[in-house]
């Protein structure tokens, strides 16, 4: 049986659907289980107030993605554990009402709550003035525009073959006239019945001059994956504080504190290494051991990982990132220096992908963290102890 498709919203066609239900009843061809629904709904109220919410429930796994917000994937839940953080930002925000430059170009962070969200795709890293590109970039905010990009063209498949498969694409532009012009198509899938999705996305240089692009996933967990004594893990050949204040926890990055007040913001940039079929696990792990949250991304495709700690407390967002990219979060001049901006000559495109899994038994926590362990058996696995000026 061949996949149906649903277009929700094409702004090149004025298709607009403001809210539908997809589910056994209306397409029971796709599949005739009564868990699974593609719900699409409109926010109202405060700063939610015209922002598209399309929720995905795979049967296990619930996924409220965000169209207005870049596509972005606000929180979650998998069967009785809850998906995301507890950020100071209690709802999704409209982008009309974020102003980037704010606060000295960290307005980004107003909008800031989601278990995933992009950062790019012109720029990204910390604010301030970048002499080099286009002189109409210059003046770069944090994290740049595309979590704060509402999509024009999105769309549902749902794919019976193999048990089923529900998709959802969305496509944001990024840029101005004069300036880059650059073109994100992004698809979230998951299986029915499925303790993961994976992301797929593709970068498209769409206008008529040479653009540089950045592109890094800010993945943000908190409970109850993030606790007193939890545990992260990665196979790499390197790693390097960011800066002074990560260094003062270098020997300690493995390892979470709980809510602490007065703690101030640690990040640790890696060189990740992959297995057979290119693969990088990221694993965060419970303080027993018996829950986890896994990132697995092509490190070919996402090079660079960056790890976020941000152990405040619960009411100031305790939070960690698990962060994979193509380049790392410095300002833009230092990742150019470095050679690890995407240069794309006029219809060239790179992409990049990875799957998060809940790991909800010890068994398979335990099964992710002897396969890290023989992984960084096969490299040196140097750690800094300080910034190194390779990475920062």
């Amino acid at each position: 049986m061949k996949p149906t498709q649903i277009l929700f919203t094409d702004v090149s066609s004025q298709t607009w659907i403001e809210k539908v239900l997809l589910n056994s009843e209306s397409h029971p061809e796709f599949s005739k289980q009564s868990e699974w629904s593609v719900d699409k709904r409109p926010l109202h109220g405060g700063p939610s107030e015209g922002v598209d919410l399309i929720e995905v429930n795979n049967g296990r796994l619930k996924l409220n993605i965000i169209p207005t917000r870049g596509m972005g994937v606000w929180n979650g839940m998998f069967d009785e554990l809850p998906l995301g953080w507890n950020s100071p930002v209690k709802a999704p925000v409209n982008p009309a009402l974020v102003n980037l430059s704010e606060r000295g170009g960290l307005g980004w962070l107003s909008g800031f709550n989601e278990l995933i969200c992009r950062c790019g795709l012109i720029s990204m890293g910390p604010p301030g003035t970048d002499a080099g590109g286009n002189p109409l970039e210059s003046e770069l905010t944090l994290h740049g525009r595309i979590a704060n990009t509402p999509a024009h063209y999105v769309s549902v498949e749902l794919d019976p073959t193999d048990r089923g498969w529900i998709r959802i694409t969305g496509r944001m532009t990024e840029g101005m006239l004069f300036g880059s012009q650059l073109q994100l198509e992004s698809t979230l899938e998951t299986q029915l019945g499925s303790e993961s999705f994976t992301i797929r996305d593709r970068v498209i240089n769409v206008g008529a001059s040479e653009a540089e692009s950045e592109l890094l996933y800010h993945i943000n967990v908190g409970a109850p994956f993030l606790e007193a004594g939890a545990q992260f893990a990665i196979p790499f050949e390197e790693m390097a504080p960011r800066d002074p204040r990560a260094a003062e926890g270098v020997t300690e990055y493995q390892t979470y504190l709980g809510p602490t007040l007065g703690y101030a913001e640690q990040a640790y940039y890696f060189q990740p290494v992959a297995d057979e079929q290119g693969l990088t696990p990221a694993l965060l792990s419970g303080r027993e051991g018996e829950i986890g949250f896994l990132v697995e991304f092509v490190q070919s495709k996402l090079p660079c990982f960056t790890l976020w700690k941000n152990t405040q407390p619960e009411a100031a967002g305790y939070v960690t990132g698990l962060e994979p990219g193509i380049n790392y979060p410095n300002f833009r001049a230092t990742e150019r220096e470095q050679g690890r901006l995407k240069a794309l000559q006029p219809g060239e495109s790179y992409e990049t992908v990875f799957k998060i899994s809940i790991l909800n038994n010890s068994d398979s926590v335990d099964a992710i963290r002897q396969k890290i362990t023989k992984l960084s058996q096969q490299s040196p696995s140097v750690v800094h102890e300080s910034p190194h000026p390779r990475f920062s």
